[in-house]
């Protein structure tokens, strides 16, 4: 189905063209002045000095060429030369009525669909999640659903960091707390034990303490940075340990991911790419890329154009060690020989965009991908408190997932029973804690995904829990207020099939069915741009139209029946679009708050 601006600029192109000008001089525009019109075109003020006219002449040679027209119930030319457009109703009936019967809304799907992998994971094993995960998390899953509802093959992975320095202080510690592990026997040559020498909550209480000491203790951080050196060359005990913590700590990873809404097609880790390091490498020194700097084995990404320094990729560092870049190198060359994506899209913190740029150059210039592959980095900014310093828990520390989550929670839980108790009715805790669950995890994401991704923005709960303005709950209680409307609509014994949208009559009808119109449109904008922000922007706009609409017409009263049919036909349409666009963003509606 073709975006309603592409029809409408299809007939205001031939418009220009029978008026004897150029076709292209036709694209119409959403109006920057919708008091006077819904939709706007320049054309005749471009066109004026190529044709030598003045543009209102052009602009009224075009407007005559226009009358009569199925789509078209106002064209009017004003100085300078604007052409100020209004749609008929019956043209924006017709196209809503198509929307409504058409899968996904008539949304074009590609001829060509790309696979796309996606990585928007990357926390560090035996390490709690906390709030610097959410971004990459919220806007991953986000813009993975919006590839997917476009029509793409999309594999979402999670890329563990399981590699670093981190696994050699829990390894240090747990031999300092535990000597007598066979994990650090040399000479043990048995299976190792199939249960691990601790829990989640052990792992999550060893890491901090080896960290704190390792800071302090240059003894004990030689210790760490070789049982790290260790355990990425395949030492037997140390590897066994490894992957010890990583099933320790993964189940407990799923189920905060899930708290969110997110998940992970694959749960790989830097360390499933040990074994292509080294051949990856040769390749690299064989074909003459790679070569030794200060001891370093280094690759120059600097290119001609470049206006500022571009250091060399380090590939290993001088006491032959792994870095970053050598992990995701070695991440692409697997992605690429075992699922052949089309591209591959990273969320990470703007502050590591250099690093992603020397890591998609290194991989270009050494063949790792293909040249037609697309590399895309999405760098988000930073989620700050109120104070404008990055988020942190009111002792001053780094907040866990989980009490956020929970802060949250516990907020919407006093406002749903404010609520009720202001409309008179009671709401058990029971049903409010899961009402809370709901909403609360849309206060998070809407607070997050409204802003867009590279801006740093502030976290404020309050704001992001209030049931009025640019929120999450604001959306929802938009749409739980349409799910009420038609139930007792069906309550009257009334069925919600076989209806058709009517034309309007007011003009909050006609605005709300504009809104609906341009669901196209900024479909194409959020996988063009990889933007949830885009949908955040459109779902405040359509929930506001519907809003005025609702408060200015009484839809259940309505003595004439077919009027009210086709209400509930454009209420229910209204509702399944804010629904996808909610699922496009992770969270789902409650069918009341």
């Amino acid at each position: 189905m073709q975006k309603i601006l592409d029809q409408i600029s299809d007939k205001m192109m031939a418009a220009f063209a029978a008026a004897g000008y150029d076709a292209e001089l036709g694209k119409v525009t959403l109006s920057n002045r919708p008091d006077l019109c819904e939709f706007q075109c320049n054309g005749a003020m471009a066109g004026a000095k190529r044709y030598h006219k003045a543009p209102l002449m052009i602009a009224q040679e075009v407007a005559e060429k226009i009358v009569g027209s199925e789509v078209f119930g106002e064209v009017n030319a004003v100085a300078p030369g604007f052409l100020n457009l209004k749609l008929k109703e019956s043209f924006v009936t017709a196209y809503l009525n198509e929307m409504r019967e058409s899968e996904k809304f008539g949304m074009t799907m590609p001829v060509d669909p790309k696979k796309i992998m996606i990585d928007y994971g990357g926390p560090n094993v035996a390490k709690p999640l906390h709030v610097g995960h959410l971004r990459s998390a919220i806007i991953g899953e986000s813009v993975k659903r919006i590839c997917r509802y476009a029509g793409h093959e999309v594999i979402g992975d999670i890329h563990l960091g399981d590699w670093g320095l981190q696994m050699g202080l829990i390894m240090t510690e747990l031999q300092k707390r535990q000597p007598d592990l066979v994990y650090f026997d040399e000479n043990f040559e048995g299976d190792y034990p199939a249960e691990p020498p601790f829990t989640i909550g052990e792992l999550e209480e060893i890491y901090p303490a080896a960290s704190a000491r390792s800071k302090e203790d240059e003894t004990y951080k030689a210790e760490a940075m070789e049982a790290t050196f260790k355990f990425q060359n395949g030492v037997r005990g140390y590897w066994a340990l490894g992957k010890q913590i990583i099933h320790v700590s993964i189940p407990d990873l799923k189920k905060n991911y899930a708290n969110l809404n997110v998940d992970f097609d694959l749960w790989k880790g830097e360390s499933d790419v040990r074994d292509l390091i080294p051949p990856m490498v040769e390749e690299m020194k064989q074909g003459g890329f790679a070569y030794e700097s200060d001891g370093a084995l280094v690759v120059d990404v600097k290119e001609e154009m470049d206006t500022k320094e571009m250091p060399p990729c380090m590939i290993l560092k001088s006491d032959g060690a792994s870095l970053y870049n050598t992990t995701d190198l070695a991440t692409i060359k697997d992605r690429m020989e075992q699922y052949h994506p089309d591209q591959l899209i990273y969320l990470a913190d703007k502050r590591q965009e250099l690093h992603f740029e020397q890591v998609f150059r290194c991989a270009k210039k050494t063949g790792l991908v293909n040249t037609d592959t697309e590399l895309a980095y999405i760098g988000f900014g930073t989620m700050n408190g109120k104070d404008g310093k990055p988020f942190k828990t009111r002792e001053g520390g780094v907040m866990r997932l989980e009490r956020l989550i929970r802060e949250i929670n516990e907020e919407m839980i006093r406002k749903i029973h404010d609520n009720a108790q202001s409309k008179g009715y009671q709401i058990d805790d029971k049903e409010a804690q899961e009402i809370a669950r709901v909403v609360g995890l849309a206060a998070i994401k809407y607070g997050d995904l409204s802003n867009q991704a590279s801006k740093d923005y502030i976290f404020d709960i309050d704001r992001f829990t209030s049931f009025e303005g640019d929120t999450g709950p604001y959306i929802l209680y938009t749409i739980v207020r349409i799910k009420s409307i038609l139930s007792k609509y069906e309550e009257q014994g009334n069925r919600l099939t076989d209806m058709v949208i009517n034309e309007a009559l007011n003009p909050s009808e006609k605005a709300l069915m504009l809104e609906l119109t341009k669901f196209h449109g900024m479909m194409e904008l959020s996988v063009e741009e990889l933007a949830p922000h885009r949908i955040c922007a459109y779902i405040y706009d359509l929930a506001n139209a519907f809003n005025r609409f609702y408060h200015e017409t009484k839809i259940l009263t309505e003595a004439d029946e077919q009027k009210k049919s086709g209400w509930i036909a454009l209420l229910k349409l209204t509702k399944e679009v804010l629904e996808v666009c909610i699922d496009l963003l992770g969270f789902e509606a409650p069918d009341r708050m």
